[in-house]
């Protein structure tokens, strides 16, 4: 067995997380992490931030004994000003693996699960971690790249009047308009 040649240990198998394992895996990715409580829900959680976007890592369901958990969401919230369309939305989720994003009125949230079920090692829970960064630096240069895509069709919209017979458009996206016609997001 290769693991015995080379004095190796295995990663021990976790099958429960707690905030306390998560912060330490966390730092050790390098990343700043704080404990802060839920001011809705009144639940600690983790919060840290990664290219300028603060996210939230959220305890899931409860293991069977004590106070850890079997899984936990990673949630990223950011402000949209201005309207955003709903394909922009449906194009990420579809050209993007491990992580949904969701648009409610003028929150754009990007989520995306951990769990320990059946049993993962600290390195499976890094690779995630991995993944969360990668996917949230992405979603920062698709944001800026649809969003400089919007800008000029919104000005094109406002300086011509509509045609006549044309219906107004409509789309599932409850964001304010902007007032200069452009979609904008923000970080809170």
């Amino acid at each position: 067995m290769e693991t015995a040649k080379n004095n190796v240990k295995p990663d021990p198998v976790i099958v429960e997380l707690t905030l306390e394992q998560l912060r330490d895996l966390y730092q050790q990715a390098g990343y700043r992490v704080e404990t802060v409580t839920d001011p809705v829900a009144n639940v600690p959680l983790l919060r840290s931030a990664t290219g300028g976007v603060a996210f939230d890592i959220r305890p899931g369901n409860r293991a069977p004994q004590g106070e850890a958990f079997v899984d936990v969401a990673l949630v990223a919230v950011l402000f949209v000003r201005g309207e955003l369309p709903l394909e922009v939305v449906n194009r990420w989720n579809a050209t993007r693996r491990f992580a949904r994003l969701q648009l409610s009125q003028t929150l754009l949230v990007l989520s995306m699960d951990i769990s320990a079920a059946g049993g993962v090692t600290a390195a499976h829970i890094r690779g995630q971690i991995e993944i969360w960064d990668r996917l949230m630096q992405e979603l920062i240069a698709y944001l800026r790249d649809e969003l400089g895509k919007l800008a000029p069709a919104n000005a094109a919209a406002t300086a011509a009047p509509p045609a006549p017979a044309a219906p107004p458009k409509s789309t599932n996206a409850n964001a304010k308009a902007g007032t200069n016609g452009e979609a904008a997001v923000d970080a809170p």
